[in-house]
């Protein structure tokens, strides 16, 4: 049997991982300064992570758009477009904070979001040329990238932060610059040949309403959406968490970048580990981690729960979203590559939209006390995980013919 060459697909992951290491670490910096940022600038406290929630929207929205133009044009494209968007963003939320005004600076954050949705597509990229056996590796390989950014993103923030008389306005000028300098990678990028789908002698492809009828399709979807929006659930409110329990922004800053070294250090093994023991146990272990990762953040607030408890939700996020992203890549074909990938991205988002949006409220308005919040937030996992892994179960009891 023939020995797959998957060198152009190797040449893209590390195109991918630099792209993650470079342009990534603006999301640790949003995340750890847009929550404190809005709260500095919102009428009402409970709006304090709307920011947060509109970026994540924004992913959301333009996920479908760019997963077709991706399609049509090439990765190469979209990814341009997904830098340029988050340069955009980052200069009108900087402007934003200079004028002090909530509203334009929750605008910045919807625009944010074409970056946010763009690296989300880096998996699927590292997909697009490998053989079936280097897919789970590309993939996994691609989001180890992301821990350079957890180093990098919040060191950023520690320096930039107060660097100008309005607080968290260097952040913004560090993200614009951090896209701007990501740019030039992508012309190394062995894209797919664009206008996949428009040609008369390919099929046309399942219809989302049958690409989602699948099982495992269906269930990679779920799992992707609950591992994700559980992670933006806690984390986004991780930050007003540990700085309203009497620690510095600088803990808040570390804690973050503990948690997103949790997320994407295990990359480096997880498709090792899903090649050797299946993806659906790892999916489920990932369900396991993310659950003790709300007991510890439950059972204190002290400094070292934060820490425990973010990093359990970081490698719960990594085993849980990678090992859906590699069921769900396994189970659509090249052409159906722009409708499916675009649906799920649409589903997750939406999923994280909403859990961003609650964690706000659980957060500042649930309780008397931001102990009380913190614990909303944590006990609001429960109902999600049982979801998903009884999607898990269901899948796993099937008879292997009808997955």
């Amino acid at each position: 049997m023939p020995i797959p060459d998957d060198s152009a697909a190797r040449r893209n992951m590390w195109v991918l991982v630099a792209a993650q290491a470079v342009l990534g670490a603006q999301m640790p910096i949003i995340f750890t300064i847009a929550g404190l940022a809005g709260s500095s600038l919102a009428p009402n406290p409970c709006w304090a992570t709307l920011p947060i929630s509109l970026t994540v929207i924004g992913s959301m929205l333009w996920a479908q758009p760019l997963s077709m133009l991706m399609q049509r044009k090439g990765r190469r494209t979209g990814f341009y477009v997904g830098a340029l968007a988050g340069a955009a963003g980052a200069t009108l939320a900087a402007f934003g904070l200079y004028v002090g005004h909530f509203w334009l600076f929750c605008a910045a954050s919807l625009l944010t979001g074409g970056y946010m949705s763009a690296q989300g597509f880096y998996r699927f990229a590292a997909a697009d040329l490998a053989s079936e056996a280097f897919r789970p590796k590309a993939i996994s390989g691609v989001m180890a990238g992301g821990l350079a950014s957890a180093l990098f993103g919040p060191q950023l923030v520690k320096l930039s932060a107060e660097a100008m008389v309005v607080p968290f306005l260097g952040s913004y000028v560090a993200v614009i610059l951090l896209n701007l300098a990501g740019l030039p990678l992508f012309a190394a990028l062995r894209d797919v040949r664009p206008g996949l789908g428009r040609k008369a002698d390919v099929p046309s492809g399942r219809t989302r309403r049958e690409l989602l009828a699948t099982p495992a399709i269906a269930v990679a979807v779920i799992c992707a959406t609950v591992s994700y929006a559980l992670m933006n659930l806690v984390m986004t409110s991780s930050p007003l968490a540990v700085v309203g329990c009497g620690f510095k922004t600088s803990d808040a800053a570390n804690i973050v970048s503990a948690h997103v070294l949790a997320m994407y250090a295990p990359s480096f093994v997880t498709g090792h580990i899903i090649a050797r023991i299946g993806v659906e146990r790892v999916i489920a272990l990932g369900l396991l981690i993310l659950a003790g990762a709300g007991a510890v953040a439950m059972a204190g607030v002290e400094l070292e729960n934060f820490y425990i408890a973010l990093m359990l939700l970081g490698i719960g996020w990594n085993f849980g979203f990678i090992g859906a992203t590699s069921m769900l890549a396994a189970h659509h074909a090249p052409h159906e590559r722009g409708t499916m990938q675009g649906l799920n991205d649409f589903i997750v988002f939406g999923g994280v939209s909403m859990a961003s949006f609650a964690s706000g409220g659980l957060m500042n308005c649930a309780g008397g006390s931001v102990q009380a919040g913190w614990s909303a937030v944590n006990m609001a996992m429960l109902p999600f995980l049982v979801l998903a892994g009884g999607a898990l179960i269901w899948f796993a009891l099937r008879p292997k013919e009808t997955r």
